[in-house]
């Protein structure tokens, strides 16, 4: 399953902004909550103050202009009674029905439902004049002027939301481009570089125990690139000198026993054998200096795939003799730009294997076509089958199937895959439908050189 990638930044962008939400939300509601107890408390007052004027109005007097003001603005309803009759009212009095003369001997505020909905009372009596007022209004005119007044906050505070996300997003980049460079110095090291990564100001505290330890893993690093590289030149001389000196050997030995056959049979054998000892070593060697991320100085050459496969294919004549194998191909010219060296290596390892493994009489099929961009080639061979096992764990150094009874390294294909990779090209192992492997290269296309 493929790793999920998380942006850390995107995360401390969301996270600051989700923040500052919930605070806005809760700020909202003790805002909602405030606002609402102190309107109502007003709009209670307002109905005292009302109260109180009306209670000093006199029978048969109109109340004064600034009663009829305050109650057209904050749609009141009263009602002036006088020993149980009204003796002056607000224009359209509807609540005339709900009004109890028998319960008005006290002060007090009070909810009345009338025609489906709700209604805030207010009552006071006046024990000297024996007045007694009762007001109402509506509990949605309260509402609307307190939802008038959270809609703008709500805008508002949408509005911050909006602009913090920005300043967040542009702020936490910016504070992320050391991070990018950082990742810049990390991404520019290669086997030539391995100096420590010092940190541009302004530097940032957390990242130092990152940076340490990376240097420290680069100091290692560097220490065992220097160990392998003497170990490679070290073994390149030691080595080769011994099988040199032993190769020389047998051959003067197999000059002076040439006439007694049973000592040639047995020489012969040893032959083969520092044979394939020189060809592991110098597999080895090859492969330790083998570097895929290294491509810039790899020099390359424009050339004919086809070409230089049948050119490996025609040095191969002896193995293909000692097993009577057989050509089918299917070769289109097809121009690509390798480096001729490495892929010569690439393509008689992989042809080799193809004989190798090849029932004697049998046949080894080689397609090279161009596929739009791509050039394809594809080499196959007669067997008795390849299990899927041995497919997936075909490339790892030193691995051989179980079982095999052909000689060889391990180191083959583990060499053809790291050559391929310098080259930007992809490699592909699978079962033939002819019974044995199937390998598939892909490189890319070029142009057909002017001659």
């Amino acid at each position: 399953m493929a790793a999920k990638h998380i942006s850390l930044q995107k995360r401390l962008v969301k996270t600051s902004v989700l923040s500052s939400v919930a605070a806005g939300a809760v700020a909202f509601v003790l805002l909602v909550g405030i606002s609402i107890y102190q309107s109502m408390s007003m709009q209670d007052e307002i109905m005292d103050e009302i109260a109180d004027a009306l209670l000093l109005v006199q029978p048969n007097q109109n109340e004064g202009p600034h009663i009829t003001q305050l109650s057209d603005e904050f749609d009141l309803q009263y009602q002036l009674i006088h020993q149980q009759t009204v003796v002056l009212q607000s224009d359209s009095f509807e609540l005339a029905s709900v009004v109890n003369f028998s319960n008005m001997q006290h002060e007090h505020f009070d909810y009345v439902w009338f025609q489906h909905a709700l209604w805030r009372s207010y009552q006071s009596f006046d024990q000297d004049t024996q007045m007694q007022v009762v007001i109402y209004q509506p509990m949605q005119v309260r509402f609307e002027k307190i939802l008038s007044s959270f809609a703008i906050y709500a805008v508002l505070l949408m509005v911050l939301w909006l602009l913090q996300w920005l300043f967040s997003h542009f702020a936490i980049a910016r504070q992320f481009k050391v991070m990018q460079m950082l990742s810049k110095k990390i991404a520019d090291k290669n086997a030539q570089d391995l100096m420590p990564i010092t940190q541009n100001e302004p530097s940032i505290d957390e990242l130092q125990p990152i940076i340490l330890q990376l240097n420290q893993l680069l100091q290692r690093l560097d220490q065992s690139l220097q160990a392998e590289q003497r170990f490679t030149a070290d073994a390149s001389h030691e080595l080769r000198s011994p099988l040199s000196a032993i190769q020389l050997r047998l051959q003067v030995l197999q000059r002076k026993y040439q006439d007694q056959p049973q000592f040639t049979q047995e020489l012969q054998l040893i032959q083969q054998d520092v044979s394939r000892g020189t060809q592991v070593l110098e597999n080895l060697l090859l492969l330790a200096r083998l570097d895929p991320t290294e491509t810039v100085d790899l020099p390359l050459s424009s050339l004919n795939l086809s070409q230089l496969v049948m050119e490996v294919w025609n040095n191969l004549e002896i193995f293909k003799q000692q097993k009577q194998i057989q050509l089918v191909s299917n070769l289109e010219p097809c121009w690509v730009k390798v480096n001729p060296e490495l892929m010569t290596v690439c393509l008689r390892n992989l042809l080799d294997n193809a004989i190798r493994y090849s029932q004697p009489h049998g046949r080894v099929y080689i397609q090279v076509t161009a596929e739009q961009q791509q050039v394809y080639l594809c080499i196959e061979n007669e067997g008795d089958g390849v299990d899927s096992d041995t497919i997936s764990r075909l490339g790892e150094r030193f691995y051989r199937a179980l079982g095999s009874k052909t000689t060889g390294s391990g180191l083959g294909l583990s060499i053809c895959k790291k050559i391929v990779q310098l080259h930007h090209a992809s490699i592909d192992f699978s079962v033939s439908s002819y019974g044995g492997l199937k390998v598939e290269l892909y490189f890319r296309k070029f142009e057909t050189p002017e001659i």
